[in-house]
């Protein structure tokens, strides 16, 4: 038989597949908890969110708003790194129905009487629980109630608000319903603001065809911070295969010299917990992490689980790799692409616990050896979505620091699934979002439904393993949107850098990879050159860095313009104290003249109210007080970064 509990509670938002995974956010974040409640008759509820840290005893809660419609609202901040658990308590609160219900008697000058007793009762109640102060007022109050010769003074005294507020204060939730408890993982605030900027080591060297080291990588480190980069990422710094080594240009067989592609891990030299010996020591890789975090950035190793043909968990465990019938290692497939270099870890091998042991053992030994806190997944998508969701939770229970990229460009719901999993930021599908109407429903589909509960962009104009089409022998102003959109659009971006800023885009005919990949061979960069797109790109990351509108993705309006080539987006923080307007042309070739219609319910004016816009990158201002405004862009600068005065 049920019991007596008159409240129902439905529709607790927000939620993921009804509480089997978490929502995130980042410290200093609100989370926003609406609730559908409601209860037979007409009697008065309240009701209020519970959450508490996963390392406290007590709950902790704020009372919820009536939004209309039995919609209830309220939010709360999670201050620390770690699981919340929120849940919604709902009740008929009495003493606020008897304050309710006698007050329309009284407009309707109905005599009082009894119900002023049964006011002294409620009150009698609660006298244990209030203040010094308080409590003299409800005693006071209390025996007013109970005078027949004070009832004016007892009918003024039923409609105060003080006495609201106390019945407010201290609810006797007699019948109180509580819905199911729900959880919320709180990140360090890089989870959600980062610059990610990625070069090869081994291409680090100053001196043309000689093979980099991290003693190389460490004197381009103040160049990576002036850019506004805050985390470096290295492609696999592990000893690589030789056996299958793949040549340059993708070539099946490898000729002398030839160093091979980093993801093909493992060799005589070592495996997943070894440095490759032309790159230096494990030492030396301490260090250079250290000299970045002195600088602000910190490095992003690669976490690629997979092995060449003669890592030596080949041979220590072989039943944790696919073998055919006719004695050979399946090596990775993703027709009609083969990678001979390169094995696949069977998941589904009986040993499988070790394995998951040994794989998670690999990511603890680089945090705890080195000091690493972000890793880049690769391909997550090919490797079982529980196995993740393991392991990065068995991470961060010791760690709660570490953050994970998930490079998966894959179907939309995997992508989805792997942030729900646990992924701290995901690739996302901005590098084939060239028009107005693509980028906006892009963006809207991430910032406006449930995915901006759990899954973080990271936009990347380009990988090493995407040379997109329209970049492909793009111009500057190409180059200049792509990076501008990206770091403005998300608060999470990264590049692939030497080959973007210096727009090195030969492709291989009609796919959408680069000739002579840096995957497969050591290139040299003149890592002393300058030009616009770096200078550009170094003032559009500092400004990142100083409105804080540009550090979150989801507070994102699209602006109406008269052009299919002008993109135009407000962004702000949830203070609304600082407020950008960004206008991007996405004419790469000719300058563009249009209007944009200012956001003006949003900022909270009306037309003829005067407002400064101030480019951030020219330092040019101008005052606006129409609702709609003329812009002209060039393909010299295709953009304008606005900051809003009011």
């Amino acid at each position: 038989m049920p019991d007596q509990r008159r409240v129902h509670i439905e529709n607790v938002q927000p939620q993921l597949n009804n509480g089997e995974f978490y929502i995130k956010r980042v410290t200093g974040q609100k989370v926003t908890v609406t609730a559908d409640i409601l209860s037979d008759g007409h009697d008065v509820m309240q009701a209020v969110v519970k959450y508490r840290h996963e390392k406290e005893r007590n709950w902790k809660e704020v009372r919820m708003r009536h939004a209309g419609n039995d919609s209830w609202e309220a939010e709360f901040t999670v201050e620390k790194q770690g699981f919340y658990n929120y849940c919604v308590e709902g009740w008929v609160d009495y003493a606020l129905n008897w304050q309710h219900g006698t007050l329309r008697k009284i407009q309707d000058n109905q005599k009082v009487t009894s119900e002023l007793l049964e006011g002294a009762e409620y009150i009698e109640a609660i006298v244990g629980k209030a203040t010094a102060q308080e409590k003299q007022y409800l005693l006071k109050t209390a025996a007013i109630f109970k005078d027949a010769s004070a009832y004016d003074m007892a009918v003024t005294e039923t409609m105060s608000n003080r006495l609201k507020d106390i019945f407010t204060k201290y609810p006797a939730r007699f019948l109180s319903n509580t819905a199911v408890e729900l959880k919320v993982y709180v990140d360090r605030q890089k989870a959600l603001f980062s610059t990610w900027y990625e070069f090869f080591p081994r291409s680090a060297s100053q001196e043309e065809g000689k093979h980099g080291t991290f003693k190389d990588c460490e004197k381009l480190l103040p160049r990576v911070a002036e850019m506004g980069f805050d985390t470096l990422y290295f492609p696999p710094v592990h000893p690589i295969g030789e056996v299958n080594r793949k040549g340059k240009n993708n070539a099946t067989t490898a000729q002398p010299g030839d160093v091979g592609s980093p993801w093909g891990i493992g060799s005589q030299y070592g495996g997943h917990k070894s440095i490759h010996p032309e790159l230096g020591t494990l030492d030396d890789f301490k260090h250079l992490v250290q000299e970045a975090k002195a600088l602000g950035i910190e490095v992003a190793m690669d976490f690629a689980l997979q092995a060449a043909p003669d890592h030596p968990y080949v041979k220590e465990f072989p039943q944790w790799f696919k073998w055919r019938p006719d004695g050979t290692v399946q090596y990775a497939e993703n027709p009609p692409k083969k990678y001979q270099d390169i094995q696949p870890i069977y998941f589904e091998s009986g040993d499988w616990k070790n394995l998951w042991k040994e794989l998670l053992d690999i990511a603890l030994f680089w945090v705890e050896q080195c000091g690493i806190r972000v890793f880049r997944v690769d391909n997550p998508h090919t490797k079982p979505f529980y196995f993740w969701g393991w392991l990065i939770a068995e991470v961060k229970k010791k760690y709660p620091d570490v953050l994970f990229l998930s490079e998966a460009f894959t179907r939309p719901k995997i992508m989805q699934q792997l942030a729900k999993q646990g992924f701290t930021q995901s690739y996302t599908y901005y590098t084939w979002r060239n028009t107005k109407q693509e980028l906006t429903e892009y963006v809207t589909e991430l910032t406006k439904t449930d995915q901006n509960e759990y899954f973080r962009p990271n936009f990347w104009p380009n990988t090493p393993d995407i040379n997109p089409f329209p970049l492909q022998g793009a111009n500057e102003a190409t180059h200049l949107q792509k990076y501008f959109l990206a770091a403005t659009l998300s608060s999470n971006v990264g590049i692939y850098g030497p080959v973007f800023e210096y727009m090195v885009s030969d492709a291989i005919p009609g796919k959408e990879e680069y000739m002579d990949s840096e995957k497969y061979e050591v290139r040299h960069w003149d890592w002393n050159k300058e030009n616009k797109i770096t200078r550009l790109i170094s003032r559009i990351n500092a400004i990142r860095k100083e409105q804080v509108s540009l550090q979150q993705t989801n507070n994102i309006e699209f602006c109406d313009t008269d052009s299919d080539q002008l993109i135009a987006y407000y962004k702000f923080d949830d203070s609304r104290e600082n407020e950008t307007l960004m206008i991007a042309s996405l004419d790469a070739y000719y300058s563009k003249q249009g209007w944009v219609r200012l956001p003006l319910q949003l900022l909270g004016i009306n037309e003829g109210h005067t407002v400064m816009v101030t480019d951030l990158i020219t330092g040019n201002c101008y005052h606006w007080d129409k609702e709609w405004n003329f812009v002209e862009l060039h393909p010299a600068l295709p953009f304008h970064l606005f900051k809003i005065q009011k």
